[in-house]
């Protein structure tokens, strides 16, 4: 017999017991439950209480449905025998109450204990033992104990399952998920999707209704303009109509794409400003002002930003050049006007960001240069406008990313300083904006990743245990803005990795499977986001490194194999994207790793000569990107350890070390120092990587993979207990025994 038709059909999905004081509540949860459309995705499947209905009607109210009855014992019992469930609202008048008493046990005598669900309304569960306060009780005395052998309420006390509707606790809308989720026996967690898949569909619905109104609002401008041709007596009208046409155009511009971001529908985002393009392209040449044209600005860096956010780099190129035409004779032709000033250098800003996702380091440059000298012209004449500043400090820190990748890190440095002081200024001044706020974290992530290559450890934890909580913070604020998800995610899993690089193994997993899940379930909600879908396959990849270094391959493996087909399709459909193909090649390589450990030596060969392939051109490219090089020098350790070829093996190791030895800057990186370790031993040259392993200690690098070598070349690594003290003092951490 199966689960499913082992399982009683009931007439009634709940039973609602409660008091008469409290009808307004049974009321509500009444209409609540029967209204409530089940999720498609669950209706059909199979649980321990049977098949998942469509919907949960119907549900017995008893006062309502024995309001006619003559024999309410009979009836009740009857009724009570065919539920599924009881679903008690307890309160003091409802533990006070003899007849919701005489419910609960009755539903218990039918064996159907696990089958209750209390919603709490009011007092106290557990005040009857507070001396004092027995009267706020709100559990039923039948609710507090088991039932004994005889079917009496025995001494065993019991902790009914309840969802809290009182002030500060889960809410309605919650409380109603979690009754909900305990009938149907799902996961909260499951419900809680669906139901916020459900928001993101009534915001898309809001968007077409928004894209019908933009195109009759777009016949009535053009109408308007028709007849203020037509006829002087109607210009009024039509000017009237004009300007409603171009408010509407403002708000889609605006508040409906700043919504639209924050559930994140890419698709819907792009189809609302193509309809603005439409509504420009309708206008007569000769209405065209000044104002329209900074609509379209606007409109076609919006389209960018989604085609940026969708990877498609060459369209998004298109748009912004398309947008830059229109933006720089308009901040020429009124350089006082600091509004004008600020969209032209945006346009130069995200001109710069899509050539740096391409790899194009000197034309990232130059378009950022180009947006700061605007920026700085215009902080002259508005020297305490706080948006300007706010994009003074992006340019510094744009500017200073593309320092970094040329290896050039105390300019880099002194530009994320400058980004920090700005933030820090700004957010101290508006404290609530939270664009800004996060901002602050992600220049104390930038302070962090040069204080790695630095070799300072503790700092660099520091640095990103300050942005993780920032993030943490802001994610608490608004959990339903998948943009600032994703901000949280990605610090999370910088501060998982660099731990781990401590030794605090377990806290890197933790964090980094942590990152994993939350870009997993952002996916789920908008699929054509590349951003999530990156970001799941690179931190999976780098959540399998450290899963493999613990010993678990099975783990290891199945992550990998995610992370390269999500790679395999990202880079087919942007083959221009730098970034991606440098990631798709280090899951290349961590799976080539996996192979070598399970003695595939060949099929580790072949995986470590494809990332190689694909990240050669990439360092010729950009030979002082600190990514890219380790990357590079750790395929070829990689295809190394796969190669029988002595000779060809040597030749792979000497090549990395040379690499890895010819930095510019940034030489006390733990990381790169570990190489140099790991290719010296493997070149037989013990006496140059002790000083390097001594080097490695004193700085507390503890990463799996360095520990490991060590401890089979026989080498002395022990714990630096002062380091983890500094450690302790740096981030608030506890020190890794």
């Amino acid at each position: 017999m199966t689960q499913a038709s082992a399982t009683p059909a009931f007439r009634y999905r709940a039973f609602i017991s409660y008091s008469h004081q409290d009808k307004s509540w049974a009321t509500w949860l009444h209409k609540a439950l029967e209204a409530y459309v089940i999720p498609r995705r669950l209706v059909g499947q199979t649980t321990a209480v049977g098949v998942t209905p469509a919907r949960l009607a119907p549900v017995f109210r008893d006062r309502d449905e024995l309001a006619s009855a003559t024999d309410l014992g009979h009836k009740v019992n009857e009724a009570l025998a065919q539920s599924e469930c009881l679903i008690v609202i307890c309160s003091p008048r409802s533990a006070a109450s003899q007849w919701v008493n005489q419910e609960v046990l009755a539903f218990k005598r039918l064996g159907r204990s696990e089958r209750i669900f209390c919603l709490i309304v009011d007092g106290e569960p557990g005040a009857s033992h507070l001396p004092g306060r027995e009267a706020e009780e709100c559990f039923a005395l039948a609710l507090r104990h088991q039932l004994a052998a005889n079917g009496a309420l025995g001494e065993e006390r019991t902790e009914p399952i309840a969802a809290d509707v009182r002030p500060g606790k889960d809410g309605k809308a919650n409380a109603k998920l979690k009754l909900i989720a305990g009938m149907l026996d799902v996961g909260f967690d499951a419900l809680k999707q669906r139901e916020l898949q459900r928001h993101i569909r009534r915001v898309v619905a809001l968007a077409t209704v928004a894209l019908m109104v933009m195109t009759v609002t777009t016949v009535l401008a053009i109408t308007a303009v028709i007849a203020r041709n037509a006829a002087v007596t109607a210009s009024h009208a039509a000017e009237r109509r004009q300007k409603q046409a171009e408010d509407l155009v403002d708000f889609i511009l605006g508040d409906l794409n700043d919504k639209l971001a924050q559930v994140s529908r890419l698709d819907i985002m792009e189809a609302v400003d193509n309809q603005a393009m439409n509504y420009f392209q309708s206008l007569p040449t000769g209405d065209v002002t000044d104002e329209t044209l900074a609509q379209r600005v606007k409109a076609l860096e919006k389209i960018g930003s989604v085609r940026l956010d969708q990877g498609h780099l060459p369209a998004a190129m298109a748009s912004y050049q398309a947008a830059l035409k229109l933006a720089v004779p308009l901040a020429a032709a009124a350089p006082a006007d600091t509004p004008r000033q600020l969209a032209c250098a945006e346009v130069w800003a995200f001109i710069g960001m899509t050539h740096w996702r391409q790899g194009e380091l000197d034309a990232a440059q130059q378009s950022f240069a180009a947006a700061q000298t605007l920026l700085h012209r215009a902080h002259r004449l508005t020297p305490d406008e706080p948006e300007l500043r706010s994009q003074l400090a992006t340019i510094d820190n744009n500017i200073g990313h593309v320092l970094e990748a040329r290896g050039q890190l105390d300019e880099a440095l002194i530009q994320y300083h400058s980004t920090l002081q700005l933030m820090q200024q700004l957010v101290a001044a508006q404290p609530g904006n939270a664009e800004w706020t996060s901002a602050l974290g992600s220049a104390y992530n930038n302070l962090g990743r040069l204080a790695l290559m630095r070799g300072e450890l503790a700092v660099a934890v520091a640095h990103y245990v300050t942005d993780d909580t920032i993030e943490s913070a802001l994610m608490a604020r608004d959990p339903k803005d998948a943009s600032q998800r994703d901000s949280m995610l990605t610090v999370r899993a910088i501060l998982g990795r660099t731990q781990a690089l401590t030794g605090d193994l377990k806290n890197g997993m933790d964090r980094l499977q942590q990152a994993v899940d939350i870009a997993t379930q952002l996916k789920t909600i908008d699929p054509s986001n590349t951003d999530f879908q990156e970001h799941a396959a690179l931190y999976a990849t780098q959540l399998a490194r450290l899963r493999r270094l613990s010993g678990d391959l099975r783990a290891a493996t199945a992550l990998t194999a995610q992370a390269l087909a999500t790679f395999a399709a990202l880079t087919r459909q942007a083959p221009a994207n730098a970034g991606w193909r440098r990631e798709f090649a280090e899951a290349q390589l961590e799976q080539a790793a996996q192979s070598r450990a399970a003695g595939r030596i060949d099929a580790s060969r072949t995986q470590a000569a494809a990332a190689l392939r694909a990240l050669d051109p990439l360092l010729a490219r950009q030979p002082d990107d600190r990514i890219t090089l380790l990357a590079t020098a750790g395929a070829r350790l990689s295809l190394a350890a796969a190669t029988t070829d002595a000779q060809a093996a040597r030749r792979l190791r000497e090549d990395a070390l040379h690499a890895l030895q010819t930095v510019k800057s940034g030489r006390d990186d733990p990381r790169l120092l570990a190489l140099q370790v790991e290719t010296l031993l493997a070149l037989g040259r013990r006496a140059e990587a002790t000083p390097r392993v001594r080097q490695l200690w004193r700085g507390g690098y503890r990463d799996a993979a360095i520990v490991q070598l060590l401890r089979r070349e026989q080498i002395e690594y022990p714990v630096n207990e002062a380091f983890q003290q500094e450690l302790l003092a740096a981030s608030g951490g506890n020190p890794r025994k």
